[in-house]
C-alpha cells in the first residue's frame, strides 16, 4: 500500500511537469542571430558600454507571446543586463528587472505582459547595460539598423533571438554564410531569401544564423568558430526547433586555406546530419552555388565544387537538398551566377538571386 500511496502523490507532480513540458514547447525562434567574437577593429563590441543604450530593431516571423534571449558566448566576465523593454513594455527575467549574463551562457527572459506581435511585425528592443561590459559577443552585421547610445549600427549586441508562441507552420533555422546573412542585399529590406522563405510560409517560425565569411570546417578569428564548432550552440538550443537547413561550403573553397577534397565536406556534412538526427530534426542540405568572377576563384575551385554538388544531389547525405547551384547558375557558363541574379561581385546574388534561392526550398522537405 505504501507504493500505492507513493504512486498516487506523485502523479499531481508528473502531471505539472508535463503541462509545464507543453508550456515550454510552445516557444519557438521568431529572430535569431549568430555571435561571433570582436576583433580589434570592432571598435564598440571590443571596447565595451558604460551606462549604454542598444536598440535593436528586428523583422519577426512567426508572432504571438514575445519572450528574449541573450547571448555572452565570448565574454570572460558576467554582464549585467537591463533594464529592458520591448515594444516599450517591460522585460523582466524571473521577475526583475535586471539580470547577471554568465561568462559563456545565455539568458531567457520572461513572457513579456501585455506584448502580442503579429507574424512579420518589426520589434523593437531597448537593452540598457549598466557595465562596464567589458568586450561584447556580438553579430557584426544583420544588414538592418539598429543603433548604440543613440548611433546609427547593423550590429546587435548580446541580444541573440526572439522568441514567440504563435508559430504554426513549420520551425527551422538556416545555418548559413554571407549569403543567408544578407550580403548582396539592400539594409532594411527583409529581401534576405531566409526572410522571404519566411513569407512563403506562413505561420512558419525562421531563425537566420547567417555568418558573413562562415564556413563549414575550419574556425575563423574574424568569421566566427565554423559550422562544425558552433552548430551545438547556435542551432540545438533553439525551442521548437524541426529543420536546420545548412547553407555553408563556399567559403571552405575560397578562404584560405581553401579545402580542396571534397570527401571533407561530406564528411563535415555528415557529421551536422547526425547530430542533429540525434536531437530529433531534419536536415536539410544545399549545393554550393557558381561563384566565377569572385576575387579568389579559379576552376579547380569551381572543379571541387562540382563534385560536393554531385554527391549532395545523390540523396546519400541530408534527409534533403535545394539546389541552390540549379537556381542560380547561368545556363550559357554554369560556373557562374546568372548575370540576373549577380549583385555584382560574382559571389553573392541580389534580391532577385534570394527570390530565387527560397522558391529552391520545398515545404514539404521542412515538415
Amino acid at each position: 500500500m505504501a507504493g500505492v500511496a507513493a504512486v498516487a502523490v506523485a502523479a499531481p507532480g508528473v502531471r505539472a511537469a508535463e503541462r509545464a513540458g507543453a508550456a515550454r514547447s510552445r516557444w519557438t525562434t521568431s529572430w535569431a542571430t549568430a555571435q561571433t567574437a570582436p576583433t580589434p577593429g570592432d571598435i564598440v563590441a571590443s571596447a565595451g558600454l558604460t551606462d549604454g543604450v542598444h536598440t535593436a530593431v528586428v523583422r519577426l516571423s512567426a508572432g504571438g507571446q514575445v519572450r528574449l534571449r541573450y547571448g555572452n558566448a565570448f565574454g570572460a566576465v558576467p554582464i549585467l543586463i537591463g533594464p529592458v523593454t520591448a515594444g516599450e513594455r517591460p522585460v523582466t527575467f524571473d521577475g526583475g528587472g535586471q539580470a547577471w549574463l554568465a561568462p559563456g551562457a545565455s539568458l531567457t527572459s520572461d513572457a513579456v505582459q501585455g506584448l502580442r506581435v503579429p507574424e512579420g511585425s518589426l520589434l523593437s528592443v531597448l537593452t540598457r547595460l549598466p557595465g562596464p561590459t567589458g568586450p561584447l559577443s556580438f553579430h557584426r552585421d544583420t544588414h538592418a539598423s539598429h543603433t548604440v547610445d543613440g548611433v546609427r549600427t547593423t550590429s546587435v549586441f548580446l541580444l541573440t533571438g526572439v522568441e514567440t508562441t504563435g508559430a504554426h507552420g513549420p520551425v527551422l533555422a538556416v545555418l548559413g554564410d554571407s549569403i543567408a546573412e544578407g550580403v548582396g542585399t539592400p539594409d532594411d529590406a527583409d529581401l534576405r531569401w531566409p526572410d522571404q522563405l519566411a513569407r512563403r510560409l506562413p505561420g512558419s517560425a525562421v531563425a537566420n544564423l547567417g555568418i558573413s565569411g562562415n564556413r563549414l570546417l575550419l574556425n575563423d578569428a574574424r568569421f566566427g568558430p565554423g559550422g562544425q564548432a558552433r552548430f551545438d550552440r547556435d542551432v540545438l538550443s533553439l525551442p521548437g526547433l524541426r529543420t536546420v537547413i545548412v547553407h555553408l561550403g563556399v567559403n571552405d573553397l575560397h578562404h584560405r586555406p581553401s579545402q580542396t577534397d571534397p570527401a571533407l565536406f561530406l564528411a563535415g556534412y555528415r557529421q551536422l546530419v547526425l547530430r542533429a538526427g540525434n536531437a530529433g530534426l531534419r536536415t536539410v542540405g544545399s549545393t554550393i552555388a557558381p561563384f566565377e568572377g569572385w576575387v579568389r576563384w579559379t576552376p579547380e575551385l569551381d572543379a571541387v565544387r562540382r563534385q560536393v554538388n554531385r554527391a549532395v544531389r545523390t540523396g546519400r547525405v541530408f534527409d534533403a537538398f535545394a539546389d541552390f547551384d540549379a537556381a542560380l547558375r547561368d545556363p550559357a557558363r554554369p560556373s557562374r551566377l546568372l548575370p540576373a541574379y549577380d549583385s555584382g561581385d560574382g559571389l553573392h546574388p541580389n534580391p532577385s538571386g534570394h527570390t530565387a534561392l527560397a522558391a529552391a526550398v520545398d515545404r514539404r522537405d521542412l515538415l
